[in-house]
């Protein structure tokens, strides 16, 4: 049965905290531009002294700053979003020095490992065994279903697979996918394999390369642009399988997002890169449980825009993060980034998510 870790605020009636200084701040003088010596946020909960009172940034990002309102909250703002006027936190020590603490132990408790200088492995690998995070996320999956959000960051590679295909409609319709973000290529091969068996070319199943088979994608992007909409190909072409069909037949929301080399690409593609990143972190604004899936560019978006916690009903609680990933590469600059603590699986995607859908009731 799944426990939801519990956090552990700072005990703010310690020495350090009381006779800590309040924060210092001051106003942006022109649109888009903080004033010098700003804060730049982290993942981890932050708190700010302003009046005597200890204040959490409840919504945070990694590379943001804070800008305190009129009504006493604090928003954490990229800085490219700020305006003339905002009053934007300055400092950049997180011990109390300039009235700021940054909580990175929250969650943490001891499990009981020993604490020998050097291990045999110590990081996760592709040699690493993953029954225990198998077992640890369908409890949280099941968990979330009820009780928080779950958003898969997904590259293409789960749309070249019949059966991975299938498992990700299928958790769709189970209720455990609450919002998708992807790119042009993993829609695009998708709908190419609903309407003709193929991805890139190739047979789905068999992975036998049709006759013209590079021509398919690119049928498919030109019948959806003439559609004027994913829906409407879909309805149009009375597509009956695959992820997107999942989504769209669940009305589960999903984010594309363009690249420098998108052919097309689809309707829905967001081509700028600024708004793709708003609709992006909109749709992750809420998020509990992030899943990511052989996109290297997409985790690492995901993982910068989100903090390692959440505030639900007066309650912190932590953000869960999978990386999931052929290439040790890929999951190794998760961690190296310092996003979020991610728990990596170094395997193949298309495996995972056919066990994550046979796992999960």
């Amino acid at each position: 049965m799944f426990i939801m870790p519990e956090y552990r605020e700072p005990d703010f009636s310690a020495a350090v905290f009381q006779s800590a200084p309040d924060v210092k701040m001051e106003p942006c003088e022109k649109d888009g531009v903080v004033p010098d010596y700003f804060h730049s946020t982290s993942i981890y909960p932050e708190y700010f002294k302003i009046n005597g009172q200890w204040i959490l940034a409840a919504e945070s990002r990694m590379d943001s700053c804070v800008v305190y309102r009129e009504n006493g909250t604090l928003d954490v703002v990229e800085q490219r979003n700020v305006k003339k006027g905002d009053m934007v936190i300055l400092g950049r020590s997180e011990k109390c020095e300039e009235g700021i603490y940054l909580h990175v132990d929250g969650f943490t408790e001891s499990d009981g490992e020993i604490d020998d200088q050097f291990k045999f492995r110590a990081n996760r690998s592709r040699e690493t065994a993953f029954a225990r995070d198998y077992n640890n996320i369908y409890e949280l999956f099941e968990y979330e279903k009820e009780h928080g959000k779950i958003v898969f960051v997904m590259g293409p590679a789960c749309s070249f697979d019949y059966d991975s295909r299938k498992a990700m409609e299928s958790l769709a319709d189970k209720g455990y996918v609450h919002g998708l973000l992807a790119g042009n290529a993993l829609a695009t091969h998708d709908l190419e394999a609903g309407l003709l068996g193929t991805a890139l070319g190739q047979d789905i199943y068999t992975q036998k390369s049709k006759p013209n088979g590079h021509y398919h994608h690119l049928d498919v992007l030109n019948k959806v642009r003439r559609c004027g909409s994913i829906p409407r190909f879909i309805e149009e072409y009375k597509i009956d399988n695959g992820i997107i069909y999942g989504l769209v037949k669940n009305n589960i929301p999903f984010v594309l997002t363009s690249s420098i080399r998108d052919d097309g690409p689809l309707p829905e593609v967001i081509a700028d890169a600024y708004e793709g990143q708003r609709q992006m972190r909109d749709m992750l604004r809420d998020a509990t449980t992030i899943v990511c899936l052989a996109t290297q560019l997409h985790s690492i978006a995901s993982g910068n825009m989100i903090p390692s916690f959440r505030v639900r009903e007066g309650k912190v609680r932590p953000v869960f993060f999978y990386c999931v990933d052929i290439s040790e590469f890929v999951t190794n600059k998760l961690h190296d980034r310092g996003s979020l603590g991610a728990v990596t699986l170094v395997t193949n995607v298309q495996d995972f998510v056919c066990l994550l859908d046979k796992g999960v009731k």
